[in-house]
């Protein structure tokens, strides 16, 4: 073992750090019960706007991004310092040790906030940052990223009080590498598991997604009956951390195989008016083992009789067109009454 990797063991992997799970506005309740759900050795949870701040050990994060289903991304607390003007700032940074968090060949790309503050220009800012990570970053040929890794580095300025946040996520949570195709106006897959829960879904009743569109509610509703994490099928920008271990990270995905159940029959059933949104979606679920529980069929939603796809009691959950894609406002409002007398 490494100098370099004896720090980082006791630096990072060995010690409880900061981290805040960035949700939407309102489903800051949703993300809490959720981390609350899921096992974690984490302590401090707090609810505050835009998310939740836990304090965790390493791996917990590993776990929040695989299994949390409504937060956007998770971010990785490492330095919190005043500082009023440039010469402050540099020497403020010259005390973060970016080697322990950062591998010398990624490619950084920085979102500052400023908010009342002396120090607001954000591009000298983000060149004061850069500075400091080439100096204590030197080229390690044993020290190699995944080719085009990027890190992201999240800086808020709030009077003078800088936070540094490393996003442990990379893409967005709610890009699940699922869907292969897009659709007009379609619903985050992290929005979908908030309506879902907020409905009151339990995972073992039929949900019908008449207006499937991308299928984004089918999906998500089929991850949840199956306990699929959210994160299974995607990759995480910590996985090119220098404390991250491949092994411990496979161990983890093990034990959540476990759990994952496998049904012989629909639970889950789609339908569209449109046969080609049908085909798209068959095909994304049947690249991910969702064959079986997913039931996507041409239809349309006002000619269904429920009787026909289920004999059990279930949830109706409906992203209907909106806006522009409906023309007129009498026509939207009909549309929703019509769907409503349909329901």
């Amino acid at each position: 073992m490494t100098p370099l990797q004896k720090r980082i063991k006791r630096h990072i992997i060995g010690r409880t750090g900061e981290f805040f799970a960035v949700t939407a506005p309102g489903l800051e309740p949703l993300c809490l019960r959720e981390l609350m759900t899921q096992r974690l050795t984490i302590r401090d949870t707090t609810v505050v706007s835009g998310g939740v701040k836990f304090l965790g050990r390493l791996h917990d994060c590993y776990n929040a991004n695989l299994c949390l289903r409504t937060p956007g991304r998770i971010l990785f607390r490492i330095s919190n310092f005043k500082a009023s003007n440039f010469r402050q700032l540099k020497k403020k940074l010259s005390g973060i040790s970016w080697e322990l968090y950062l591998k010398s060949d990624v490619s950084l790309r920085f979102n500052i906030t400023t908010s009342h503050s002396r120090l607001y220009h954000k591009d000298a800012i983000k060149d004061r940052f850069v500075e400091s990570i080439k100096e204590h970053n030197q080229p390690d040929q044993t020290n190699e990223s995944t080719p085009g890794a990027e890190q992201q580095i999240f800086v808020r300025v709030v009077d003078d009080h800088f936070s540094v946040s490393l996003d442990s996520s990379g893409n967005n949570l709610y890009k699940r590498n699922i869907k292969k195709h897009a659709a007009r106006a379609p619903i985050r897959e992290t929005l979908a598991s908030a309506a879902l829960m907020l409905a009151g879904y339990h995972f073992n009743e039929p949900v019908f997604d008449p207006m499937c569109g991308s299928g984004t509610f089918s999906l998500e509703s089929a991850m949840m009956a199956m306990n699929i994490p959210a994160g299974w099928y995607r990759k995480f920008s910590f996985e090119n951390w220098p404390a991250f271990s491949p092994d411990r990270w496979a161990d983890i995905k093990r034990n959540h195989e476990k759990n994952i159940t496998r049904s012989d029959r629909p639970l889950i059933f789609a339908s569209d008016i449109d046969k080609k949104t049908c085909e798209l979606l068959q095909t994304s679920i049947a690249g991910h083992d969702l064959g079986k529980m997913i039931r996507v069929f041409e239809h349309d939603f006002f000619s269904i009789v429920p009787n026909e796809i289920t004999d059990q009691k279930g949830v109706v959950v409906i992203n209907p067109p909106y806006g522009r894609r409906m023309g007129s406002k009498k026509k939207t409002n009909k549309m929703f009454h019509d769907i409503y007398r349909k329901l």
